[in-house]
């Protein structure tokens, strides 16, 4: 028989079990299949699996290994590669150089409409590429609200250029490092900023010697977020930039193109474009998202 003392210990073991289980027990992980994982659970996660991997193993699979150097070394090739890396590098920093600052304001000052401009600084996240592309047509296009005068005053034109791809990846790649640098920033202890204030520094100087050393990882990561999606951009691109070789024309693009004449130079140009985001999601595991 049990003691009538033992029911606060039953009481207290099945409030944890309600609340997740006890802290110390949080986070574990089967090991192995055959230690009660549950039919109706393993078959879907199974073909979850298969649905995520199998196109990427067909198209491994389809890779036309025979003629692919002779596919990456033509200069149609290398011409969308260094294209697409230059630009994605320079949207990065242009990311970087708003975004930051941007973040640091929606996760430190308090206003009003704080949150509705949060959700206007993520709204690219799930607007449609080509909507994007045309939104950025209609401010920035020589009809623009913003374009006209940029072609009137300065004689600049942002549509169909290489700047105009910069503008355009920059667009839908800029949330992610925003998210990454503001959820990093509400991690971040602000008393180390206020300590500095009370020493004397300026709130520029506290965040610049005291905040960006502590955010580092965070801006990283979604530094590194930001330039593998303004690589990968397509839609947004192809409406604002258009699709010029050598001007406008990113890896994306040039395979949309090849698909449509030459399926094997497609298959390359996409293996390259998978290599590269193999080689992003391996950094950003292992340099800072690994879980301890």
């Amino acid at each position: 028989m049990t003691s009538p003392t033992d029911a606060p210990d039953r009481s207290a073991a099945a409030a944890d079990t309600l609340r997740g289980g006890p802290r110390r027990g949080r986070g574990r992980v089967r090991k192995g299949f055959g230690r009660g994982v549950p039919l109706p659970l393993l078959v879907p996660a199974l073909l979850g699996l298969a649905f995520l991997v199998l196109p990427l193993i067909a198209l491994l699979v389809r890779t036309p290994w025979h003629s692919l150097p002779d596919q990456l070394t033509s200069p149609e090739v290398w011409q969308a590669l260094k294209l697409s890396l230059l630009c994605a590098t320079a949207a990065t920093a242009v990311s970087l150089v708003i975004g930051v600052p941007l973040a640091w304001l929606l996760a430190r000052v308090e206003f009003p409409g704080r949150g509705l401009v949060r959700a206007l600084v993520t709204l690219p996240l799930v607007l449609p590429p080509v909507v994007g592309g045309v939104a950025l047509l209609m401010a920035l296009g020589r009809n623009g609200i913003v374009g006209q005068w940029l072609d009137s005053w300065f004689g600049i034109t942002l549509p169909f250029t290489t700047t105009g791809v910069v503008i355009a990846e920059a667009f839908v790649a800029m949330p992610f490092l925003v998210i990454s640098v503001e959820g990093t920033l509400r991690a971040a202890d602000p008393r180390y900023e206020e300590a500095a204030a009370t020493l004397g520094a300026s709130r520029f100087t506290a965040f610049r010697r005291v905040t960006l050393p502590l955010i580092a990882p965070g801006i990283a990561a979604g530094a590194v977020l930001a330039w593998a999606r303004a690589l990968g951009e397509f839609g947004a691109t192809i409406t604002f930039a258009g699709n010029f070789p050598g001007r406008t024309q990113t890896m994306p693009l040039a395979v949309y193109l090849a698909l449509q004449s030459d399926p094997e130079a497609a298959i390359a140009l996409s293996l390259v474009l998978l290599a590269v985001s193999v080689a992003v999601l391996a950094g950003l595991r292992d340099r800072w998202m690994t879980a301890s």
